[in-house]
């Protein structure tokens, strides 16, 4: 792939990024270096390797539910001051 000012030019509309004239030469040979890095990645032998969607794999660590004493309805609305019939009481919502 032929990388170029007109690439950069391209890549940055796309992104929506205004670059100034300086930053595009500046960014030129950097994307020019970071896509010549990718390159390795082609002479990878991948024949036989599964698709990997996650780098670990995904498991289901779930507890078990145990019920354990709480407070009570009286115990704790027993410091609330906006309370009504056993509820905390909150603004109208309209």
């Amino acid at each position: 792939m032929k990388v170029d000012q007109e690439l950069v030019k391209h890549v940055a509309e796309l992104a929506r990024l205004k670059l100034s004239e300086a930053e595009i030469t500046k960014f030129t040979p950097q994307l020019k270096e970071i896509l010549e890095s990718f390159k390795v990645l082609e002479e990878v032998d991948t024949k036989g390797a599964k698709p990997a969607f996650h780098p670990v794999d995904l498991k289901n660590f779930m507890r078990e539910d145990k019920t354990e004493p709480s407070l009570s309805q009286e115990k704790s609305l027993e410091n609330s001051k906006n309370n009504k019939d056993g509820y905390f009481k909150g603004p109208k919502a309209m």
